[in-house]
């Protein structure tokens, strides 16, 4: 990303005090906005030498490995469960299986079939077998406890009806890593001073409504925690990472990508026509050595130096396997 010189810019704490002009020794309200610098004081971000000196040195992840007869039971009832699948789609087309274990409830309609190939062969016999545990609704918010909707199917979970009941039931399946789904809490009533104090168009995109002073203030705080001069922030989402990509990036560029990258940004590196490597997963010292040996060999054929060299990294790794 490009890097801009710092601005003379007056900011506060990141919920509070926020306009969208910038002057010196602004006031809102009653309260003078402080200096940048003596803001950011009150956000003490630790280094990793300091966090190794505090917990005696940082621990990679470990995970139990799965016993033998926990794998061999596994894969016997996966064979198990594909052999009367291929048994009852042999009865069924042999017209010998009359009740059958799931219709489609269009065929009688006209519609085309929705399963008509091998290809269907998971979610015919075995999906549709357990639909009922899945895309569960809710009636609640997403926090750390839900109400589950309780429903129940007459054919086969092809399609399910509600009791008009709910279940209670601890969330372990969530993207709400930092607890803004909870309905009380400091999120949810910050959330709900900063549309009383802001509106809900806020919300837009910059081009939209423009940069404002809140923009510049998580810039300017992300940046300090990750020790680099510059920073931006802007809405996360597949079409986001996949699209501006290739903007930063383009031929006669690097970008050395981490393995566990989400497909949305490996889709936007190769949308942006540059040359990509990728490096094991938070391995430092892999990075270094692809690092070193892109400086030194330069591009394939030419050895001309890369244009750019790009680090695309996850803040939060969402969906490693």
């Amino acid at each position: 990303m490009m890097a801009s010189s710092p601005q003379p810019v007056h900011v506060t704490n990141v919920h509070r005090h926020l306009t969208s002009e910038f002057h010196p020794n602004e006031k809102m309200g009653d309260t003078v906005l402080p200096p940048i610098d003596e803001n950011l004081k009150q956000y003490r971000f630790k280094t990793e030498t300091e966090h190794n000196s505090d917990d005696g040195g940082l621990q990679d992840e470990e995970f139990e490995e799965t016993p033998l007869y926990a794998a061999i039971l596994t894969y016997l009832s996966y064979a198990i469960l594909c052999l009367f699948g291929w048994l009852r789609d042999f009865l069924r087309q042999s017209n010998i299986e009359k009740k059958r274990g799931a219709v489609d409830p269009n065929a009688a309609l006209g519609f085309v079939p929705l399963y008509q190939s091998y290809e269907s062969f998971y979610t015919r016999n075995m999906y549709t077998r357990v639909r009922d545990i899945f895309n569960r609704p809710i009636a609640s918010v997403p926090g750390a406890q839900v109400e589950v909707v309780e429903r129940v199917s007459d054919d086969y979970n092809w399609t399910h009806r509600f009791t008009g009941k709910t279940i209670n039931a601890i969330n372990l399946g969530s993207y709400n890593y930092l607890g803004f789904a909870e309905k009380s809490g400091p999120c949810a009533t910050d959330a709900i001073n900063s549309i009383k104090k802001f509106g809900i168009s806020n919300c837009n995109t910059r081009t939209e409504i423009g940069t404002q002073r809140y923009h510049v203030e998580l810039e300017q705080l992300l940046a300090d925690f990750l020790h680099v001069e510059s920073s931006i922030a802007f809405g996360m989402g597949f079409a986001t990472n996949s699209l501006n990509l290739p903007v930063l990036a383009s031929k006669g560029d690097l970008i050395l990508s981490d393995e566990m990258n989400h497909a949305s940004l490996i889709l936007g590196i190769r949308l942006s026509g540059a040359s990509y490597r990728t490096f094991a997963h938070n391995d430092m010292k892999n990075l270094e050595e692809k690092l070193r040996e892109a400086i030194v060999h330069g591009q394939p054929r030419t050895n001309r130096p890369w244009k750019k060299i790009i680090l695309v990294i996850e803040g939060i790794y969402r969906l490693v396997s």
